[in-house]
């Protein structure tokens, strides 16, 4: 399952945070009004210096005007850090309302599309457009509408002013229209080059122990630096033609002030114009054109910000699949699969096909079959990880789909097969991170999965931190860590995916007695095994391969058809044994 190419409307979200920053846009546009009106006080300033004090020689004048412009010059400073302050708490609004959608999408996205170069890309996202926010960049934005007031004032002084600083306005403008074209698609290419090589780093960092004890930390750096390479090649284009015009817009700018200088000069020996008119369009000029080259500057980040806002707000409106309000009763009856078919995230290959059974409470099923043939697959449709492609996952009547996430998620306890922990302590981990959990639930899961003395055994308990990963524990401690996690507040079903694969005798015992357990209160228990001896406490078998159910029914029974079934003496006589010992 792949999400859709087309743009989608933006969701419910981020309308939301849009609306949240809407009063704050206005009063940054109002306090840019008010910025750019009194941007003009230089140039009355000098308009009024060299017109009425020079000629005049009058000091009262001069100290009046002086003073006059001290006070709005403070006002401009106070409402250009209010402007900056207002832009800062807008991108901290837009993290406040999205940060969350944000790491659903992180999390979400390899459950839909498959995993990515760069898992972390929408969070990266989202600090890319803060980021802009609280630069020069979207003031030179709002700045930009108030040009013509600029240029309407060189004509008001002179018609050839008036034209000078227009044609200077129009080529700045093509300029920067010429960075947009030119760069958008180098930083396309930078955001995809920066997410595989940030990728190739985090799988690194993760695989550490293997790239160094078999010695593949320069093969694995040969990768990176190739990634590297295109990643810098791509950024140094994009930065050569964002700088190259960026000096073309300033030498223009300091051209077309000489020109506007050169046509006022022209003026005033024709009597047409004033001296303080000549520096007065100068300034007005300079300030009218300022917006355009501070734009061209950082014009890299705001394509970069835009393509990150487009990336966030499709994904999010994409992600965004309204839960359901109604809160169904929880399931005690039974789970029903209903013509099941699955595909892994992001492709079209079918790894289950067709799957059809149903248990009711109290039972115990296990699931077996070669390495390939869909067992990890299918529990991962049957605990809503992986979506259904056909077919239906049903607990006591209702599709998985019709259950709100977080309700379904305190019915299911769920071991996957590769065991992860969260940094925090084992507490934490066990109870699932719930804001205020009662530790009488904690340590009957602790309990249930045998580990109580255990933790009681560690220097602090179970307030220990367990690093990240579970770094701290060894791997058949966090494997029984995460059993108390499924077993936390007696969920219906529980799913068990290779459960004993880092355990000794005692992990071993522990596990049975939390099937026994989960069967002896009602509840519903899977486990994923390769061999029928790995099935203690497990009742009912079904048999996988190229991605069907081949048999379904009571373990002695199919365990008695495969050993008949089995041409080769030596393995009849093999599966007979594990049968023996999985009845325990």
């Amino acid at each position: 399952m792949t999400l859709p190419q087309k743009r989608s409307v933006p969701s419910a979200v981020v309308t939301n945070a849009l609306r949240a920053c809407r009063l704050g846009l206005v009063a940054v546009g109002v306090f840019t009004g008010i910025i750019n009106v009194l941007m003009l006080t230089g140039s009355f300033f000098m308009l009024q210096v060299y017109d009425r004090v020079i000629p005049s020689r009058s000091l009262p004048t001069l100290l009046g005007l002086f003073v006059f412009i001290i006070v709005l010059y403070t006002f401009q400073g106070v409402f250009d850090a209010i402007r900056g302050r207002l832009l800062v708490r807008i991108g901290a609004s837009l993290d406040q309302h999205l940060s969350r959608s944000a790491y659903e999408a992180v999390v979400k996205l390899p459950l839909v599309q498959g995993a990515g170069p760069d898992g972390l890309q929408p969070v990266r996202d989202l600090d890319q457009v803060r980021s802009f926010l609280g630069g020069l960049g979207p003031t030179a934005l709002f700045d930009l509408p108030w040009m013509p007031l600029y240029l309407g004032l060189c004509f008001l002084f002179h018609v050839w002013i008036g034209l000078t600083a227009l044609v200077g306005a129009v080529l700045l403008i093509a300029l920067t229209l010429l960075t947009d074209v030119m760069t958008r698609a180098s930083a396309r290419e930078v955001s995809q080059s920066a997410s595989v090589r940030l990728g190739i780093l985090e799988a690194g960092r993760r695989n550490a122990e293997v790239l160094r004890a078999m010695g593949m930390i320069g093969r694995v750096f040969t990768r990176w630096a190739i990634v590297n390479e295109r990643y810098m090649d791509t950024q140094q284009r994009s930065s050569d033609v964002v700088g190259g015009l960026g000096a073309l817009s300033r030498v223009l700018r300091m051209l077309l002030q000489s020109s506007v200088l050169a046509v006022g000069a022209w003026l005033v020996i024709n009597q047409q114009a004033t001296g303080g008119i000549i520096i007065a369009s100068s300034i007005l000029t300079s300030r009218a054109l300022a917006p355009v080259e501070l734009a061209i500057a950082h014009w890299r980040n705001f394509v970069a910000a835009r393509q990150s806002w487009r990336r966030l707000t499709d994904l999010v409106s994409r992600l965004a699949v309204p839960e359901p309000s109604l809160l169904l009763p929880p399931p005690v009856k039974e789970i029903a699969v209903e013509a099941l078919t699955v595909a892994p995230p992001g492709t079209q290959r079918f790894v289950v096909q067709n799957a059809n059974f149903r248990l009711e409470a109290g039972d115990g099923l296990g699931i077996i079959g070669p390495s390939g043939s869909g067992k990890s697959s299918l529990v991962r449709a049957l605990v809503g990880v992986w979506p259904a492609v056909r077919g239906k996952v049903r607990l006591d009547g209702a599709a998985l789909d019709q259950w709100n996430a977080e309700q379904l998620g305190d019915h299911i306890g769920y071991l996957p097969q590769d065991v992860e922990l969260f940094d925090g302590t084992i507490a934490e981990n066990i109870c699932r991170f719930e804001d205020r959990p009662e530790s009488a639930y904690i340590i009957e899961a602790a309990k249930v999965a045998s580990i109580h003395e255990m933790v009681l055994r560690l220097p602090d308990g179970y307030e220990t931190r367990i690093g990240e990963g579970g770094s701290a524990l060894s791997a058949g401690q966090r494997q029984r860590v995460a059993l108390a996690r499924a077993v936390y507040k007696s969920p219906f079903l529980l799913v068990l995916d290779e459960p004993n694969s880092n355990l000794d005798a005692e992990g071993d015992h522990a596990l049975t007695q939390a099937i026994a357990a989960t069967r002896g209160r009602g509840g519903i228990v899977m486990i994923v095994a390769h061999r029928p001896a790995s099935l203690v406490g497990i009742d009912l078998l079904l048999v996988m391969a190229n991605g069907q159910c081949q048999h379904f029914g009571s373990k002695d029974e199919i365990v008695k058809r495969l050993a008949e079934g089995t041409r080769d003496p030596s393995q009849r006589s093999t599966i007979r044994a594990e049968a023996v010992r999985a009845k325990g």
